[in-house]
């Protein structure tokens, strides 16, 4: 009987730093961190928890690797920028983390790099209950952010919603956020309807994590997600589903992932599936 096949460790190509590693010392604001944590390490990012002087901070590395010989850290130094901008704009939001500012490696300022404060918590279970005023603070969050003209985004992912040992909600990784309000952006034709449609896609987004976590908010007219889905998500799904189906499948041909290529059978699987993982092992 043929053993059942296993994962390997991701080839640099779908690495976000190739073949290396966070770097084990950090400058942020003047401060030395150490390497405390590798938090995940996917195409886009890495992402790990340093300790030093002020406690904990997370320093996130967007993607430098190049791709069949083309650099880019073009498009790690667009997202790091991208985050620490959206950060910065959300200073004053509680449950959003402050930007620390640069990120020097040896002397040298990585521009692909962003640090903010450390959240104390864990992400969204998958199962997790949490308390009543949970989903109305992140709905409050997303308002104080659309008033803005800040759409998230990324709400779909489970693991970008951290749930604070306060227990609170607070939200992390705005890397593909879009602030419709900067200059960069605001004079594109269009850019309010787009804006528009991408909060609404925030709230959609929230209606199904109410629905996941509080089941008996199904019958309620409030969560109908069929009323609730944007016709622009119904459109997203038939280009991005397939797209994400190939990648899963490139992912399993190179032997990265196993069975369906989901991202629970990756040798080093992100947080949140390792939280999962022991929260299932603690409750067996």
């Amino acid at each position: 009987m043929s053993e059942p096949a296993r994962s390997k460790p991701r080839p640099p190509i779908f690495r976000a730093l190739g073949a290396s590693e966070p770097p084990h010392e950090v400058t942020v604001g003047g401060n030395v961190y150490s390497l405390h944590e590798l938090m995940k390490h996917d195409s886009w990012a890495a992402t790990s928890i340093y300790s030093g002087p002020a406690g904990k901070i997370t320093c996130k590395f967007n993607r430098k690797q190049s791709v069949f010989g083309i650099s880019m850290l073009w498009l790690g130094r667009l997202l790091a920028d991208n985050e620490r901008m959206t950060l910065e704009r959300l200073g004053d939001v509680a449950q959003i983390p402050d930007s620390m500012g640069d990120v020097i490696v040896n002397g040298e300022q990585w521009p692909n790099a962003i640090a903010r404060i450390f959240i104390p918590g864990h992400p969204l279970g998958r199962n997790e209950r949490v308390s009543p005023e949970f989903f109305p603070e992140l709905k409050a969050i997303l308002e104080t952010m659309h008033a803005r003209k800040i759409a998230y985004v990324d709400l779909h992912k489970r693991e970008n919603i951290i749930v604070g040992n306060d227990g609170k909600p607070y939200l992390i990784d705005f890397q593909i956020g879009i602030d419709a309000a900067r200059k960069r952006v605001a004079w594109i034709p269009g850019m309010s309807y787009f804006f528009e449609i991408l909060s609404q896609s925030d709230f959609y987004h929230l209606a199904k994590h109410v629905v996941k976590h509080e089941p008996e908010r199904k019958g309620d007219p409030a969560y109908d997600l069929e009323k609730l889905r944007p016709w622009w998500i119904k459109l997203h799904r038939k280009f991005a589903v397939p797209f994400r189906e190939l990648r899963r499948r490139l992912l399993v041909f190179a032997k990265v992932r196993t069975g369906k290529g989901e991202a629970e059978t990756e040798v080093f699987a992100e947080d949140a599936i390792r939280n999962d993982e022991a929260q299932a092992k603690k409750a067996a």
